[in-house]
């Protein structure tokens, strides 16, 4: 895919997303996680597995996953707002838009 999201970060003076959505082109489910870090506001780095055989392996059964890149967790699909905010240890409705 090769594009960043410029949504809102948790940390508005960290220039990099703290995470990355492990993805690849015509991914239905893919879309609809996009779609919804979008909603939240969430800055991500989209990374097509199909160009790398190591995440292909890793992650094709598995699409689409999110990796914190400050702790190395993962969040595997399906998820929603509510599992997305346990996940980031945020309370409800904390608001992440810049």
């Amino acid at each position: 895919m090769g594009r960043m999201s410029t949504r809102g970060n948790l940390n508005i003076h960290d220039p990099e997303p703290m995470l990355t959505l492990y993805t690849t082109s015509g991914c239905h489910l893919c879309e609809q996680a996009e779609a919804l870090l979008a909603r939240a506001g969430l800055a991500f780095r989209p990374v097509e597995i199909a160009d790398d055989p190591a995440l292909f392996d890793g992650y094709a059964l598995r699409i689409p996953v999110l990796h914190r890149c400050d702790t190395g967790a993962e969040l595997d699909w399906p998820f929603d707002g509510a599992a997305l905010d346990a996940w980031w240890g945020l309370p409800m409705g904390d608001q992440r838009r810049s």
